[in-house]
């Protein structure tokens, strides 16, 4: 398992290796405004990561994921355990949540500008909107996927609820609530720099608005890559506390 993952990490550092190295030739063919040096855009993104008035809009903008992504999982949950639940409430939401899937990230934009002020709940109500059919879905899809046979062997020991919830139903929506938050990560990382650009005064998205006015493109790239970084950052916690949390799993079903 060890020589696998590292397998897996020599080859993504090799992809990404010849990804920079591609760009590199570019900016040496091309004029810079198009595509800066790959060593431009390194020292610009360390820039931010030093720099704390820069660092604020990190953090500000991954403040505004976390709030989204946890307000729309809470809310997920609370509309798949009522859908579990009654098969009219169903046929009711389920056509809701599809529609609300349908419409665009940028159309939501242009409705929390219309009916709201505050930029922090224009950003928030976005995140939510956006997110909310797919972790409602992937909840349910974890519930369902319960064993009946284990559900009614289980039951047949007359166990408590608090029993019941944490030895037969945790273990299974445990893995897919997990990779709902990290499908549902990298969503809401491209839609809240759509929200940041029209309708925020800091964040990431605020900060790539004005690289474009400037036409910094090292600039846009080095914002980009810190919005990247934040991503992968997370994604690896959650395979941290992933691994933990299902350490019961055979090690060979793990590493695939």
């Amino acid at each position: 398992m060890t020589n696998l993952r590292s397998v897996r990490v020599l080859q993504a550092t090799a992809g990404m290796l010849v990804l920079a190295a591609f760009w590199q030739v570019l900016s040496m063919t091309l004029p810079p405004f198009l595509f800066p040096p790959v060593p431009e855009i390194i020292s610009r993104t360390v820039e931010i990561l030093i720099t704390g008035s820069l660092l604020i809009d990190v953090l500000l903008t991954a403040a505004r994921i976390f709030a989204g992504l946890l307000g729309a999982f809470i809310l997920g949950a609370i509309v798949a355990l009522l859908i579990a639940r009654s098969r009219n409430l169903e046929n009711f939401i389920t056509p809701v949540l599809n529609f609300f899937q349908g419409i665009p990230a940028l159309s939501w934009v242009v409705f929390a500008i219309i009916w709201f002020h505050g930029t922090e709940f224009r950003v928030l109500f976005i995140m939510v909107m956006t997110t909310l059919p797919a972790f409602t879905f992937q909840i349910l899809d974890a519930f369902r996927s319960m064993s009946k046979d284990l559900f009614e062997m289980t039951m047949s020991f007359r166990p408590s609820r608090w029993t019941l919830f944490k030895f037969l139903i945790v273990p299974t929506i445990v893995p897919g609530i997990l990779t709902a938050w990290k499908v549902n990560l990298g969503n809401a990382a491209r839609v809240v720099v759509v929200a940041e650009l029209v309708g925020a005064t800091g964040g990431v998205g605020y900060q790539l608005l004005r690289q474009q006015q400037l036409f910094d493109m090292a600039g846009a790239m080095a914002w980009t890559l810190q919005l990247v970084l934040f991503v992968l950052v997370v994604q690896q916690t959650i395979n941290v506390i992933e691994n933990w949390a299902l350490r019961y799993r055979a090690v060979s079903e793990r590493a695939m």
